[in-house]
């Protein structure tokens, strides 16, 4: 079974950086996308990036020239760099991933637990 797990959640202050890890793992699934949701109390889950295989990239415009994905697809992994943060970012932050069932043939979407994102005012 396919599992994502993050790292690199914290309390920093406004202007810091953080950067998240997710690793992917589990046998007979191809990972396609990969990417960053995050959910911040009383709000619906939004994007923040994706990458897809080839490398291509999607930001919310929230975010855009402050923070960076970048995908490992050796060891199916996803980071994303998030600089001079803001208090609007405070959030859970999800990983997610499009991955194709090589057993199934079935593209199937999971979600890591969330790791959580606080920026002090």
């Amino acid at each position: 079974q396919m599992q994502l797990v993050e790292s690199g959640g914290g309390l920093v202050q406004p202007g810091e950086s953080l950067r998240l890890s997710c690793a992917a793992s589990g046998s007979m699934f191809r990972v396609n996308a990969m990417g960053w949701y995050r959910q911040a109390p009383g709000n619906e889950r939004e994007l923040v990036a994706v990458v897809s295989s080839s490398g291509s990239t999607n930001y919310a415009d929230s975010v855009k020239g402050r923070f960076s994905i970048s995908r490992d697809n050796a060891k199916n992994t996803v980071l994303l760099q998030m600089n001079n943060l803001k208090p609007e970012d405070t959030a859970v932050y999800y990983c997610n991933a499009a991955a194709l069932n090589l057993t199934s043939w079935r593209t199937v979407e999971v979600w890591g637990q969330g790791t959580l994102v606080t920026v002090s005012s």
